[in-house]
């Protein structure tokens, strides 16, 4: 009779307790997601995406200079390795030419050879002859020891320039790792940066970019922030200064490409290098390395044509062409353009010529 009994209302409340458990928690849940909506971080403004933006291209130029250098040293190492080997392709050249001639006398000896010199002269029907050719016999003998001498000299000098080549060979395997490290750092940041600037609507890009261009057009006094080079250049310490500033001013509105010397693409240094390339002047590829050279100048003695750097690392440079003013490639977001000295945290200067 118990197992037909039918469910009692305990039952019922069972499910509608379930029921009431259930909504609660899809409420707490409701709630909780609301209130993590509630405090999620809101997007950055577009000026502290542009500030992380400028951040990312001021480490990718430091890489981008370490990339430089080490570029330099990769290419100095591989043209000493390919003179070393030079050196050693002529060096085995001669000792080939050296063995072969002591070679050939010491073959020539074997086949005269068997008789003792003593005997060799009783016997001989022109003993006059014997003596000459005997005598002759022994300076050969003293230039069969040079010979030897050379052969061994030469064999020590090529085995000397096959180490130096080895090392030469290990140096450059390690600078090009080096330059693959730089070349991932920079693209690295230079992605990181797109990425960043690309979550910007237009609208807050132009505005970011306009801005940044009102301040240097202010700040310059000019029409377009442009001013007439042949003024610029009266004024430079030197002829091939004025030439340097006004190849700066011919490339005004070339792209920024990490790496570039020109003539149609340039990073900062690189720009720098090949302005005074136009003039006639040898300039180091790096910034570390252009600050160097020349006579150091404070800021108040600026004249156009001198380098002036940024940053505490000397990661950036640019020429300086008069009223605060310089021409520089900024970073992949801007071309070579006219820009303020105090745009940058500025860090020194030095006079070419």
């Amino acid at each position: 009779m118990a197992a037909h009994r039918k469910p009692g209302p305990r039952s019922a409340g069972g499910t509608t307790a379930r029921t009431a458990a259930a909504l609660a928690l899809a409420c707490a849940a409701t709630a909780t997601g609301l209130e993590g909506a509630a405090h999620a971080e809101p997007p950055p403004a577009p000026g502290q995406v542009k500030a992380k933006v400028d951040k990312l291209y001021q480490e990718a130029e430091v890489a981008t200079e370490k990339y430089n250098g080490a570029r330099e040293k990769a290419r100095s190492a591989r043209q000493r390795l390919h003179d070393l080997q030079d050196e050693a392709a002529r060096g085995q050249d001669r000792l080939n030419s050296a063995r072969e001639a002591l070679g050939s006398v010491a073959a020539a000896q074997y086949r005269g050879g068997g008789l003792d010199p003593a005997l060799q002269l009783l016997l001989s029907t022109d003993p006059d002859g014997y003596l000459d050719r005997a005598a002759v016999t022994e300076r050969a003998g003293s230039r069969q020891h040079a010979a030897v001498g050379r052969v061994r000299t030469q064999l020590r000098e090529i085995e000397r320039l096959r180490g130096a080549a080895r090392v030469e060979l290990a140096s450059l395997a390690s600078r090009q790792a080096e330059l693959e490290r730089h070349r991932k750092t920079i693209t690295g940041k230079l992605d990181a940066a797109r990425d960043l600037w690309s979550r910007l609507t237009p609208g807050q890009r132009a505005a970011l970019t306009d801005g940044t261009d009102r301040a240097a057009r202010s700040s310059t006094g000019t029409r377009d922030g442009l001013a007439a080079p042949g003024s610029v250049t009266s004024q430079a310490p030197g002829p091939r200064a004025a030439e340097a500033v006004s190849y700066a001013y011919r490339k005004i509105g070339s792209p920024y490409v990490w790496g570039a010397t020109g003539p149609d693409a340039f990073d900062c240094s690189g720009l720098v290098q090949a302005a005074y390339r136009s003039a006639g002047v040898s300039l180091p590829r790096t910034t570390y390395a252009q600050i160097t050279t020349g006579r150091r100048v404070s800021r108040s003695e600026l004249r156009p044509g001198d380098l002036v750097f940024f940053y505490s690392g000397i990661s950036h440079v640019g020429i300086y062409v008069g009223d605060g003013r310089m021409i520089h490639a900024p970073n992949p977001s801007a071309p070579v353009r006219l820009d303020p000295v105090d745009r940058m945290p500025f860090a020194g200067a030095t006079r070419v010529v």
